[in-house]
């Protein structure tokens, strides 16, 4: 019983690793999509197509604002990870996440 439960725990944990490692993929994927796209790409985004881009950082899309701004027709940008507002004075300290999700509920 406690060696079934110990290799239940190691699978856990090693799908657990490889979802973490598969998300920072994705997310290095998108951000050379959207900052350094290749020749097949740029003639897809020219034929119409439309690249969604998921959970990027509010900087990083600030950032495609400012440098990609000819390619913006391409592109949708979904859970977008705003940068958190520094906390006023007169307000309490109250710990909040180092991001956080806005979704619209589309």
């Amino acid at each position: 019983m406690e060696h079934s439960i110990l290799i239940a725990a190691m699978a856990i944990g090693i799908v657990f690793l490889c979802a973490t490692a598969q998300a920072k993929d994705l997310r290095d994927i998108e951000l050379r999509r959207l900052f350094e796209p290749t020749r097949a790409e740029l003639r897809q985004e020219r034929a119409g197509r439309v690249y969604i881009y998921d959970g990027l950082k509010e900087a990083d899309i600030e950032r495609a604002m400012r440098e990609q701004f000819s390619r913006l027709d391409s592109m949708m940008f979904i859970r977008v990870k705003p940068t958190p507002a520094p906390p006023q004075e007169d307000q309490i300290e109250v710990p909040t996440p180092a991001y956080y999700y806005q979704d619209d509920g589309c």
